[in-house]
């Protein structure tokens, strides 16, 4: 597929989106919302990849917000459409994948860059990122899941002070709160993350798949995660991955999941 604003490179079951819009600091316009969902409905269903990186080019943004001339003219239905739509293609649909998707987080992350990382299954980031919500700064709140997937990663008290002062913080205020898992220089950001990713790719597929349902579930309303965790374990009893796993641990050999 040929894109504008995103680059794909593709090695040894890892696949990494590079939003590629430097001048703008990566945002997030609607082409590119929508070409990030055809790649990452694309890989999800790309039988070569197993875990999918996002970044930004350069080393300024990994995402800087939205591109807010496209809405500043919008009525409130317009507005609400906006929300729905980001959420459909782009941030509910990263949560949901089938596959695992980690944000190097490179320089800024603000608004819906924010998003898109907290949508990602984790966050690695560079010790010059920097992180925000700055919306109500422009009398709106985050519409792109900021107000609920802040709180479930940092907690309700650090989500409201963010959220209300529009403040960044950096990486290692991040880190300590939880909201990325490591925090690594901007040289050694890529091959760090990709080194993680090698070690999820070498593990069942099937396995992934089942338990990134099962934690997503324990964050939705009406859904018990207990339920789906035993659903979902019974499941992998019926699988290839699971004949493959357990032969290999009987025999004392490594798994080669196909």
């Amino acid at each position: 597929m040929n894109f504008e604003n995103i680059i794909i490179e593709k090695e040894n079951a890892i696949s990494t989106i590079t939003i590629n819009r430097p001048t703008k600091l990566n945002a997030l316009n609607k082409a590119t919302i929508e070409e990030l969902h055809q790649a990452f409905k694309s890989l999800n269903e790309d039988k070569e990849t197993r875990v999918i990186i996002i970044t930004g080019s350069g080393e300024k943004a990994f995402v800087a917000g939205a591109d807010i001339s496209e809405f500043a003219s919008f009525s409130t239905s317009e507005g609400a459409q906006l929300a729905a739509k980001g959420h459909e293609l782009l941030f509910d649909f990263v949560q949901n994948m089938k596959k695992p998707v980690i944000a190097a987080v490179n320089g800024f992350a603000l608004g819906g860059g924010l998003e898109l990382a907290m949508a990602s299954h984790f966050r690695v980031a560079s010790d010059n990122a920097k992180m925000g919500l700055p919306e109500v700064t422009l009398g709106v709140i985050p519409g792109y899941g900021g107000t609920q997937r802040l709180p479930q990663l940092v907690g309700k008290g650090r989500a409201m002070e963010m959220i209300m002062t529009a403040q960044m913080i950096d990486a290692q205020t991040a880190l300590n709160y939880g909201l990325v898992n490591h925090v690594v220089t901007q040289e050694e950001l890529l091959t760090f993350t990709i080194g993680i990713a090698s070690k999820i790719a070498k593990n069942s597929p099937n396995a992934i798949k089942e338990a990134i349902v099962a934690v997503n579930d324990n964050f939705k309303d009406g859904v018990n995660g207990f339920e789906t965790e035993i659903k979902n374990f019974g499941a992998c009893f019926g699988t290839a991955d699971f004949i493959e796993g357990t032969t290999a641990f009987l025999e004392k050999r490594k798994a080669e999941f196909k």
